[in-house]
This record gives structure tokens, C-alpha cells and sequence, in this order.
């Protein structure tokens, strides 16, 4: 099995447009979207949930008011503002309690109480869903809001995507990864056998694709940069192309801007699915030359194409 990460330093560079129509071209992956903080490769695979596995993780302060004396050692202690004072219509204090969007589960106010009135919680974080698709098993999740830990969500996702291609035997398993160079990113990185960069002619798209080429190269991630929106500026494009040939990085492909492909998601259809038009085709070039990385043929409508 081969692991395909496609990522980009930005937002917006075009990560699912490309994912979701290798996807339909790889005939019968197993998909993963590591995107957990805003994963969107639902809108355009339409995945049936199969089944739904709750994500827990860290804890959160809370307070035990059989206990609690209100003396406010907790609230003068808290450097996150997570404990707040509730007060009577005369303004004296009526009890003390727990923001749990501002709790960062450091567990000074748990181990400074005189009375033991604190205690932590278990948090729902999220869930990870097990979904079926036209194209294939897929794997995805949901962060709960302003919640942490991606990057052990991510990990997860990535491990019961792996799990679902060993035992059916799949060849592919292809993802879509997070955006940016955090802790997201570099959990999806782990094991992957290429990371196909998207980028953009933009100069802060330039700036944000280097910093995942850093990261890919420091993990020791096979890099490959694919060019989105080519032609929006031809001289940054030849900025990113001059960049990937001074570090030894291959552009595998390019795609100019259109229209089509926002015809496209409105549809909730992968491009290539979509129409045959330029965008289907250089979406196909770029994944047989994928497939010949990796010495495997190529098979589109149902007919075997010649290896690179």
C-alpha cells in the first residue's frame, strides 16, 4: 500500500479539488481527510457513514460544590481566566466557576486547592467517522470547537485508514492533509510515501510552500510540487518553479485557472468526474505520473494505459 499526502503551506491553494479527483482516478482507494479542523472532502465525495467513534481527549477543571469553600485561591491562580466569580443582587459572591472554552487543563487550581474541591474531567473532543463512498472506504473526522489535540485526532484517522486498506488489500490510500507546518501536519506526514504540495502563484503562496518543503525534507517525506492557478501570475509561477529546481524538488504538474473546476465543486462532483475538458486531463497526467513513481500501472475507463 502507498500513502498519498496531498498538502500545501496555505488555505485555499486547491487541496480537495486535487484529492478528491485522485480519488476518483486511483478506482477503489481507501481516503482519509486529516483535515480535522475543517475538513471538507464530505462536500465533494458525499461519504455514507458507516459508523461513528466518539474522540476523547485531555481534561478540564471542574468544580465539586459539596466541596468547594469558595475562598478563591483558584481564581487568583488561573492565568487563563478560566475561573469566573458568579455574584448575589447585593454583589457578594455567590459561587465560583469554570469557563471550560477558556480551561487549558494545566491543573494548578487541582493541586493548590485546600479543600480537593477541584477535579478533571474527561473532554469529548471530537468524533471520527467510518464512511463509504463511490470511490472507496473513507475516513474522517470532526474537531469539536475551540478543542486542541489535532495532531492525535489526525493520527487516528490516519491509523483506522490504514487499517481499512490492510484488510481489504488496497493499493492506494490517499489523503488530505491539513494546511500550514503544525502538529496537523506533521501527524499526517508520518509514514507517508510522497506528499504532493499544491501551490499557488502567490507570494504569500511561495512563502508557505517552502515552509512545507522544509518540513517534508526534515522528515524525510518524498516531495513533489503541483502548481494551482498557473497562469492568475506567470512570474510567481516561475518563482515557485526556480525555487523546486534550486532544492531539487520536481514540479509535477501544473493547472491553470478555472472556471470549470468551481462548476464543479457547486456540483459536488471531482473535476475529473465532472467534464473531460483541459483541467480532467492534466488532473490524469498528474496521476499516471504517480503511478509510474511508484512502478504501478495505470488503469482509466477501465483500459490499462502504458507505464512512464
Amino acid at each position: 500500500m502507498k500513502q498519498i499526502l496531498v498538502i500545501s503551506g496555505k488555505g485555499g491553494t486547491g487541496k480537495t479539488v486535487l484529492t478528491s479527483s485522485l480519488a476518483a482516478l486511483a478506482r477503489g482507494a481507501v481516503l482519509a481527510d486529516c483535515d480535522v479542523d475543517a475538513a471538507n472532502l464530505h462536500l465533494v465525495l458525499h461519504p455514507v457513514v458507516k459508523e461513528v467513534q466518539d474522540f476523547w481527549s485531555g481534561q478540564k477543571a471542574a468544580i465539586d460544590y459539596e466541596q468547594c469553600i469558595n475562598c478563591g485561591r483558584c481564581l487568583s491562580l488561573c492565568r487563563f481566566g478560566a475561573v469566573k466569580t458568579l455574584k448575589n443582587q447585593d454583589g457578594s459572591l455567590k459561587k465560583l466557576v469554570i469557563d471550560p472554552v477558556a480551561c487549558e487543563g494545566c491543573r494548578v487550581c487541582y493541586y493548590t486547592c485546600p479543600v480537593d474541591a477541584i477535579r478533571m474531567e474527561d473532554r469529548l473532543s471530537g468524533q471520527l467517522f467510518i464512511s463509504e463512498t463511490k470511490y472507496g472506504p473513507m475516513v474522517h473526522a470532526k474537531l469539536g470547537i475551540a478543542e486542541e489535540n489535532s495532531g492525535k485526532l489526525v493520527a487516528l484517522v490516519k491509523q483506522k485508514a490504514q487499517e481499512i486498506a490492510e484488510a481489504e488489500g488496497k493499493t492506494w490510500l490517499i489523503i488530505d492533509g491539513p494546511p500550514g507546518i503544525g502538529c496537523s501536519v506533521i501527524a499526517s506526514l508520518a509514514g507517508v510515501d510522497l506528499a504532493l504540495i499544491v501551490a499557488e502563484p502567490t507570494l504569500s503562496g511561495i512563502h508557505d510552500m517552502e515552509r512545507v518543503m522544509d518540513l517534508a525534507v526534515h522528515f524525510g517525506v518524498l516531495a513533489k510540487v503541483f502548481i494551482n492557478k498557473c497562469d492568475i501570475n506567470w512570474d510567481n509561477t516561475r518563482t515557485i518553479e526556480e525555487v523546486c529546481q534550486k532544492r531539487g524538488i520536481e514540479v509535477i504538474g501544473r493547472l491553470p485557472f478555472s472556471e470549470e473546476v468551481v462548476r464543479s465543486l457547486v456540483a459536488g462532483v471531482p473535476v475529473v468526474k465532472f467534464s473531460q475538458g483541459e483541467i480532467a486531463e492534466e488532473i490524469t497526467t498528474l496521476w499516471r505520473k504517480i503511478e509510474a513513481i511508484f512502478g504501478e500501472g495505470v488503469v482509466l475507463s477501465g483500459k490499462k494505459e502504458q507505464r512512464f
